[in-house]
Formats: structure tokens, sequence, C-alpha cells
């Protein structure tokens, strides 16, 4: 059953994150630079108050849980859950934490206050976060598709 609930929790994160990566960056990049970055930085803000974050706390735990479980099963399929584990967390959980999370917040303090981010830093972050974001969705991609073959 719990490897159910993370198939289902890494398909879902998994199609978040492709939503960014095939059209809500492109279109923020069709924005003029303030509304662009007006625009993120209010996602960015409603994002963490929604059930987004409890799915992407939850779901890294559940794959740290796979791991251990792995390990200590006899189970055939271990050495599929394994890989699986440490895709997601490393790919998704660690990247966001140590990459795209950084990034929103230059972001932020760029814009803040009534100062204005130059075109240059847009472009940065926009090029930046969404190479982070491919890294994030073909990881959970990865992540699912290595359940399903262990299922």
């Amino acid at each position: 059953m719990m490897l159910i609930a993370l198939i289902t929790a890494s398909g879902v994160m998994a199609g978040i994150y492709f939503a960014f990566s095939v059209f809500v960056m492109k279109s923020l990049a069709q924005l003029p630079v303030q509304e662009g970055i007006r625009a993120m930085n209010s996602i960015n803000k409603v994002i963490v108050k929604t059930a987004f974050l409890p799915l992407f706390f939850l779901s890294s735990i559940g794959h740290l849980a796979l791991i251990i479980y792995a390990f200590i099963s006899d189970n055939y399929a271990a050495g599929l859950l394994v890989p699986a584990g440490v895709i997601y967390i490393g790919g998704m959980f660690m990247v966001t934490v140590l990459g795209n999370v950084p990034l929103n917040n230059r972001l932020a303090a760029a814009s803040t206050h009534g100062g204005t981010a130059s075109g240059a830093l847009w472009n940065g972050y926009l090029l930046r976060w969404g190479r982070l974001n491919h890294i994030r969705t073909g990881s959970c991609i990865a992540a699912t598709l290595l359940m399903l073959l262990a299922l």
C-alpha cells in the first residue's frame, strides 16, 4: 500500500514539475520582466501554503523509508526501490532545497521593498531555474517508473 501511495505522490510531483517545464515558465518568460518576476514571486509565496508542501515533504520521507525498507527486505524488487528512492531524494528534494529555493529567495530579495530586478537577473533565473526543474521532472518520472517496475 505504501508503494502505491509513493507511486501516486511521485506521479503527482512529476506532473507539477512537468507543467512548469513545459508551459508555466515559458509563459512567465513571455511577460514583461517586472510582471514575470511579480508572477513568479506570487507563485512561490502561494505554493508553500497549499497541498504541495506536505506532498513535497511526505513523499520525500516516504522515499527515505522506501530505501530503508529495501535494504532490510529480502524482496526481489529491492534492487529497483533503492535507486527509485535515491533518484527521488537526490533529484527532486535536494535539487529543490539546494537549487530552486535559493534562486527563488534571490529573486524575491532583488524585487522587494519597491526595488526592481533587472532583465539579466530574470533571464538568468529563468535559465537556471528551468534547468533545475527539468532535473526534478525527470527524477520524479524515473522514480515513478522504477517503482512501477518493482510493483
